[in-house]
């Protein structure tokens, strides 16, 4: 088993390596009949893809997608559509330096997965990590742009809450200020305070974590399932799964744990449309399935490990040394983490409709009257 596969009935399993010729990704489990084109993938691309600011890794990618199978031109209306089949996509590597990687080849970096990696397979493809890149999430977007179609009527957001200490102030949480700054921040006030701290993470050799927030609005009640397959547990897996993320929590979270029942219950009242909930700290989710609220995650990701700053260190050969990572890295990956997380977010829930579609018939849940 190699784990490579995500999902159950929308899955998707990832393929290629940093720096590899390419890499892609296989989509089973879509529907037939859905409109799709590279453009409608591309988009979700070119908001990860590296070098687009100084706060990124100035690795020059396209990423530029192409679909290789599972769609047919509709005679009807002349529209490429998918076929039920498996939709393989692929998106070339183009800009590799492997040279960069080369005194690193005998030496574990701290804080990175060199060494469990090693211990795992007996192998380890030093040159940009193999797998263990974050090169690797390039194919998660474009999994999650097919996920897109399968619930249009779902909208998937996600913003930078917190790099290092900094976090946003919401009183200041503007949705149309994402894709306004190079850090993907809905508070173009701390965005701007974040410009002057990379910097001086960036010069120092350094690298900080960061907190992404990604919200989920249109997710009728009743998506998810008791015990085993809540989409709580699920989500947490799917951004767990992102490279270097050491964190996840669904609406209050950890915070829960400090309110009393009077403050954490959301309270209901009755609704136009059925009941409605007075407040969110659930994150959108009860008793792992959906409640029609927006659904609220938040995941931590921690400082790159590829720095410039001397660590301590052993060699392959359990001798003690130093490691300086020479080559292109980001100050702060949690950045462009957050397509990567809208992406996952997405793939669990078309899963998650497609499961309850299958399961009782319906797109949401029973409704009133």
């Amino acid at each position: 088993m190699s784990f490579n596969t995500f999902g159950q009935l929308f899955r998707f399993t990832t393929w290629g390596e940093s720096h590899g010729p390419a890499l892609g990704v296989v989509v089973d489990g879509c529907p037939p009949g859905i409109p799709i084109s590279a453009e409608a993938i591309q988009r979700d691309l070119d908001r990860r893809k590296p070098g687009q600011s100084r706060f990124t890794t100035q690795r020059r990618e396209d990423d530029q997608v192409r679909i290789l199978s599972g769609t047919f031109e509709d005679e009807r209306d002349g529209l490429l559509k998918t076929t039920g089949t498996p939709i393989a996509l692929e998106i070339a590597n183009t800009d590799q330096r492997s040279k960069d990687y080369s005194e690193i080849k005998d030496k574990y970096r701290p804080g990175h997965a060199d060494f469990t990696y090693h211990q795992k397979y007996g192998i380890r493809d030093y040159k940009g990590s193999g797998r263990a890149s974050a090169r690797e999430t390039a194919a998660r977007v474009a999994a999650g742009a097919v996920a897109r179609l399968v619930i249009p009527n779902v909208t998937i957001r996600a913003s930078l809450v917190q790099v290092g200490p900094h976090r946003i102030n919401y009183a200041n949480f503007d949705w149309n200020q994402v894709d306004q700054n190079p850090f993907f921040c809905a508070d173009p006030v701390a965005a701007q305070g974040w410009e002057h701290y990379l910097d001086t993470i960036r010069k120092d050799g350094n690298s900080v974590g960061a907190v992404i927030e990604v919200v989920a609005e249109g997710v009728p009640p009743g998506w998810g399932a008791p015990i085993y397959g809540k989409l709580s547990a699920d989500l947490a897996s799917a951004m767990m799964s992102i490279n270097a993320v050491k964190g996840v929590e669904i609406g209050e979270g950890m915070a829960a744990a400090a309110l009393t029942g009077t403050e954490n219950a959301d309270e209901m009242r009755a609704g136009n449309a059925g009941p409605a909930f007075k407040s969110n700290h659930a994150g959108g989710i009860l008793g792992g399935i959906s409640n029609g609220d927006p659904i609220v995650v938040r995941f931590a990701v921690k400082p790159t490990s590829s720095i410039i700053t001397p660590r301590q260190t052993v060699t392959t050969r359990n001798q003690d040394t130093e490691v300086i990572t020479k080559g292109r890295h980001d100050p702060c990956v949690g950045i462009r983490a957050v397509p990567i997380g809208e992406a996952m977010m997405a793939c669990v829930l078309a899963d998650h409709y497609l499961r309850h579609r299958g399961q009782t018939g319906r797109e949401g849940g029973y409704g009133f009257g």
